[in-house]
């Protein structure tokens, strides 16, 4: 698998270089690079860049509820919205770049907000978790989900490597693909010191693929005759992002429905666990060659990761409140009462910021750039998800 250690190895203009700075400087030291003599590029007034950020952000969430298919499919169990504001966000970002709708004086400051966001954003995604819920689908699905995740991980690691996926690329492809897509690959960039094309590659790739299966998997689970049971854990265990779950979940019944979300969020749970497991491994192989090595893990696990766990554990012991608000006597009586869960609320901020991250993203990428590295990423994702997709299904065939 191609390394990034030495500059030679990426032969790109400078434009294309400029959509290449990482992530990294979340954790650890920074790695400096002699520089060679070149026009400089002023640095944009940040208004500018947050307004332009802003602006494809809202473009993102009016396409995200455009009333119509496949925006929105309505069925017997309720409305849902399977394309989400943060895939689209990316997806209008790299158009934007690729009609040079945005300077590149902008496209700095846009990694500068990537570095200042990502660290809140993945704190803000442990308010959404339950720990509990691990208990509740039972060893046999917990089992089956824990294997898929281990398998489709270390598939898309020596995958990559096949195909010359760069290392950090093949990881965040296996993380999107084996816990909750692009919230994975977010939370999961800054512990490998992984670049933004890293993230933008690999949030490509399982956004596609998960699309895909949202679409077959109910087809599929008909041909195969599945029990409502199996194919809740079938899509629950395979299916990348929440919503697509969700969507083919109840497109084959309702009690598959929602054991399939039952099981996908028990798989978004183990995300805590995995980021921790992930840092201790990268950290260990970063440093294989080091004689008495000794690492404490507060070196290896940034500080945003742990307060991502610490709401995540306040969140599963309930302990976000509820505000309540009584408005003055002359507003109507609809709304003049209402309550706001503060757990609700951190999650929709952390939405929110994951479709702005994600527009800033975008704003990054050359399209030069994944056109020539895009195929073996997306090849690394198919080979992955596909073992994912077999081993759930074996295992359900062999122990549920």
């Amino acid at each position: 698998m191609r390394e990034r250690t030495v500059p030679s190895e990426r032969t790109r203009s400078r434009e294309e270089l400029q959509s290449l700075e990482s992530a990294e400087g979340l954790s650890g030291s920074p790695v400096i690079v002699p520089q060679t003599a070149g026009p400089e590029v002023t640095r944009a007034l940040p208004f500018r860049a947050y307004a332009t950020v802003v602006l494809i952000t809202a473009l993102a969430y009016a396409v995200h509820y455009l009333p119509f298919v496949p925006f929105r499919i309505m069925a017997d169990h309720g409305l849902r919205r399977p394309v989400s504001a943060s895939t689209l966000a990316i997806l209008i970002g790299v158009i934007a770049r690729s009609f040079n709708l945005a300077p590149a004086s902008v496209l700095l400051e846009c990694k500068r907000l990537v570095k200042r966001f990502m660290p809140v954003l993945i704190v803000l995604t442990g308010a959404g978790l339950d720990l509990a819920q691990m208990a509740v689908i039972g060893p046999k699905a917990l089992a089956i989900t824990v294997t898929c995740i281990i398998v489709s991980c270390v598939v898309a690691l020596y995958v990559g490597r096949i195909f010359g996926v760069w290392t950090q690329t093949a990881i965040l492809i296996g993380a999107g693909t084996a816990i909750c897509g692009t919230s994975a690959i977010v939370a999961a960039a800054p512990l490998i010191n992984a670049e933004d094309e890293d993230i933008t590659l690999a949030v490509g790739t399982v956004n596609i693929l998960g699309l895909l299966l949202m679409f077959c998997f109910p087809l599929l689970g008909s041909m195969m005759k599945l029990s409502d049971e199996a194919f809740g854990v079938w899509a629950g265990t395979s299916i990348h992002a929440v919503p697509q779950v969700v969507a083919a979940g109840f497109a084959f019944s309702e009690r598959a429905g929602s054991l399939a979300t039952l099981v996908k969020l028990v798989r978004v749970t183990l995300l805590a666990p995995f980021l921790i497991v992930m840092a201790l491994l990268y950290a260990r192989h970063a440093n294989q060659g080091t004689k008495n090595l000794h690492v404490r893990l507060s070196g290896i696990v940034p500080p945003f990761l742990w307060g991502f766990l610490a709401l995540a554990a306040i969140s599963t012991a309930q302990m976000l409140p509820t505000l309540h608000f009584h408005l003055a006597p002359w507003i109507p009586d609809g709304i003049r009462t209402f309550e706001i869960p503060v757990a609700s609320l951190l999650v929709e901020c952390g939405n929110v910021l994951l479709t702005v991250v994600m527009t800033a993203l975008g704003l990054e990428v050359s399209l030069r750039t994944m056109a020539s590295v895009g195929r073996p990423a997306l090849l690394t994702g198919f080979f992955a998800c596909l073992t994912l997709c077999l081993c759930s299904l074996m295992m359900i065939r062999l122990i549920l």
